[in-house]
C-alpha cells in the first residue's frame, strides 16, 4: 500500500523549473491570413501619462524601458521563443505598472479607459498560449503584488485569496491548516491562483477535484471604467445565470480579478495506485470511459500513447494507463475495485515504479528534446483539446496524422490527461527539427492542420491552456453562432476595447 507521501505534493517553486525549455515572446503564429485582423492598432500614450500613472497611490512601479518590458512581459509560449530568437521580440509603445491595492488597479483601469489606452493584466507570466501578450502597447498591470489571503472559513471550506498568490505558496498555506486546493497544473509553482481562473485552468488531480471552474465559489472584477462588480458566493443558486462563469477564462478582455473564493478539501492521508498496459490507444480510452461512466472518479487517470509510454515510461511495447488516488479509504479502495475489474483483461504493471516514474517526470512530456538529437532548429509545444468519448480514437489518429505529415516533424503524441463521464481532453505533443529560419513557418503549419482537423470534428481546441494569441484565429470557427454573444458581451463590458485586445478572437 502505498504511503500518504505516494504523490508527493511538492511545493518548492525549485521543482518546476523545467531546464529544457528556457523562456521566449511574441510570434505571429497561428492562420496566416488571419494574422492582421489580429493585431489591433498600437496605442500611443498621452504624453505624461506614465508619470501620473506613478502618482497613483498604490502603484509600486512603473517599468518604461523597452528591454525591461520585454523581458516583464515574457512568457512560456514556444511562440515567444521563437520570435525573441529570431528578433522579433519588439512591442509597440508599452509600461508595465506593478500595482498592490485593489484601489491601484481601479484607478490605473480608469485612467486608461478615459485615456483609450489598452490595458493587458500580467502576473506570473507562464501562459503558453500568449495571453498575456500586449499587442496593442499601453499599460501592462502586472497584479503579482497583490498575494494574499484574505479570508478562510475553515468551517464551509472556503477561502478568498489575491489574484498574484503562487499556487505553490497558496497550496503550503492550506496544507499547514489541513487542507488542499486539489489543483496541481504542470505550472504550480510558476502560476497564480489568478491565472488559473483567467486562462480556465486545470490541474493534474481534476478527475477528483475538478477543473478551476469547478472550485470557484465567487469573484470580485474590476471593469473597464473602473468600477468593481463582485459574483458569485453562495454553494448554488437560481438567480439568473452563473456570472462568475462570465469571467472565468474570459483571459482579461472583459475584466480585472482582484479576488477569487474556492472551494477547498480536508488533505488526504491515503493513497493507492494501478497501472496497465493496453494494445492500442483506443483500447485504454475504452477502459477509461468505463471507470468514469461506472461511478469511479479517482484523482489521476492518464493514458499515454505507444511513443509516450517509452519515453515517460520505458513500456514503448505498450499504452501505459496509470491509475492514481486519494482521500478517505473506503471510498478509494473501493473505486480502485471497480478499476481493476474494468482492466482485467489488460496487462497488470508495476504500479509502484510506473506512479514513481510519473512523478519524477510528468512535467517534461512533451516538453524536452529528451529522446530527440539536440539542434538550435528544433520546436516543441503541446495542445490539448477536448471532445466526447464516442470520437476521441479518431480525433487522436487524424491528429496524430496531422502532425506527422507536416515536413520537419519528428514525432507527433498524445496522453489522455482529464476525463469525465461524457468525453476527455487528449493532450497532444508536436515535435520538430526544421532549419533555424524555418522554426515559425514549420509551427504556423502544424498548428493550422491540426486546429482544421478540430474543426472539422467539433472537438472543442483548449481545455485548460485558454486561447491567447496562438488560437484566437479559430475561435470563431470553434464557437460557431455562440461567438456573436462573445462578442456581444464584450462590446457590454468593454465598449472602449481596451481590455487585452486582439485575445480570444476579437
Amino acid at each position: 500500500m502505498l504511503s500518504k507521501e505516494a504523490l508527493k505534493r511538492k511545493y518548492n517553486r525549485g521543482d518546476y523549473t523545467v531546464g529544457a525549455h528556457t523562456v521566449p515572446k511574441f510570434a505571429q503564429n497561428g492562420a496566416p491570413e488571419a494574422r492582421e485582423a489580429r493585431f489591433p492598432g498600437a496605442a500611443i500614450l498621452p504624453a505624461g501619462f506614465a508619470d501620473s500613472l506613478a502618482d497613483i497611490p498604490g502603484v509600486d512601479k512603473i517599468v518604461t524601458d523597452s528591454t525591461d518590458v520585454t523581458s516583464g512581459v515574457r512568457d512560456w509560449w514556444a511562440g515567444t521563443m521563437i520570435a525573441e530568437t529570431d528578433h522579433r521580440g519588439q512591442y509597440p509603445e508599452t509600461v508595465i505598472a506593478e500595482v498592490s491595492t485593489v484601489q491601484a488597479i481601479q484607478d490605473v483601469v480608469k485612467a486608461c479607459h478615459d485615456a483609450d489606452v489598452a490595458v493587458t493584466t500580467s502576473a506570473a507570466r507562464s501562459n503558453v498560449t500568449g495571453a498575456a501578450l500586449p499587442l496593442s502597447g499601453g499599460v501592462v498591470l502586472d497584479v503579482l503584488g497583490l498575494d494574499q489571503v484574505l479570508e478562510f472559513d475553515e468551517e464551509s471550506q472556503i477561502i478568498t485569496v489575491e489574484p498574484g498568490i503562487f499556487g505553490d505558496v497558496f497550496e503550503q498555506w492550506l496544507q499547514d491548516r489541513g487542507f488542499t486546493a486539489g489543483n496541481w497544473p504542470s505550472s504550480f509553482g510558476i502560476s497564480t491562483v489568478g491565472g488559473w481562473v483567467a486562462c480556465r485552468g486545470a490541474g493534474q488531480l481534476s478527475t477528483r477535484y475538478g477543473k478551476i471552474e469547478d472550485m470557484v465559489v465567487g469573484l470580485d472584477v474590476v471593469l473597464a471604467d473602473g468600477t468593481i462588480v463582485t459574483t458569485g458566493g453562495s454553494p448554488r443558486a437560481a438567480v439568473g445565470p452563473d456570472l462568475n462563469q462570465v469571467f472565468v477564462g474570459s483571459e482579461g478582455i472583459l475584466g480585472v480579478i482582484t479576488s477569487v473564493s474556492l472551494r477547498v478539501h480536508r488533505l488526504p492521508d491515503y493513497t493507492n495506485a494501478l497501472a496497465f498496459g493496453f494494445p492500442s490507444f483506443a483500447a485504454g480510452l475504452e477502459a477509461c470511459r468505463e471507470i468514469l461512466q461506472s461511478g469511479a472518479n479517482p484523482a489521476v487517470l492518464r493514458l499515454y500513447d505507444e511513443l509516450e509510454s517509452g519515453v515517460q515510461f520505458n513500456h514503448g511495447e505498450t499504452n501505459v494507463l496509470l491509475i492514481a488516488d486519494e482521500g478517505n479509504p473506503v471510498m478509494v479502495d473501493a473505486g480502485m475495485a471497480v478499476v481493476a475489474e474494468i482492466c482485467r483483461e489488460a496487462t497488470a504493471l508495476d504500479h509502484d515504479a510506473v506512479l514513481e516514474r510519473w512523478l519524477d517526470t510528468r512535467y517534461l512530456t512533451g516538453k524536452s528534446s529528451e529522446g530527440f538529437k539536440a539542434s538550435p532548429g528544433f520546436v516543441a509545444d503541446t495542445l490539448e483539446m477536448v471532445a466526447p468519448w464516442s470520437v476521441l480514437p479518431r480525433i487522436y489518429d487524424r491528429v496524430v496524422s496531422a502532425i506527422n505529415s507536416v515536413p520537419g516533424t519528428n514525432a507527433g503524441s498524445a496522453h489522455q490527461s482529464h476525463a469525465y463521464v461524457d468525453g476527455a481532453c487528449l493532450y497532444f505533443s508536436l515535435r520538430g527539427t526544421v532549419d533555424v529560419e524555418a522554426r515559425q513557418a514549420w509551427y504556423d503549419e502544424v498548428w493550422q492542420t491540426v486546429n482544421t482537423v478540430l474543426i472539422d470534428e467539433n472537438a472543442t481546441i483548449s481545455h485548460h491552456h485558454g486561447c491567447g494569441l496562438l488560437r484566437s484565429p479559430y475561435v470563431a470557427d470553434s464557437l460557431g453562432s455562440g461567438f456573436t454573444a462573445l462578442k456581444s458581451l464584450k462590446q457590454s463590458l468593454d465598449p472602449k476595447s481596451i481590455l487585452n485586445p486582439g485575445k480570444l478572437g476579437l
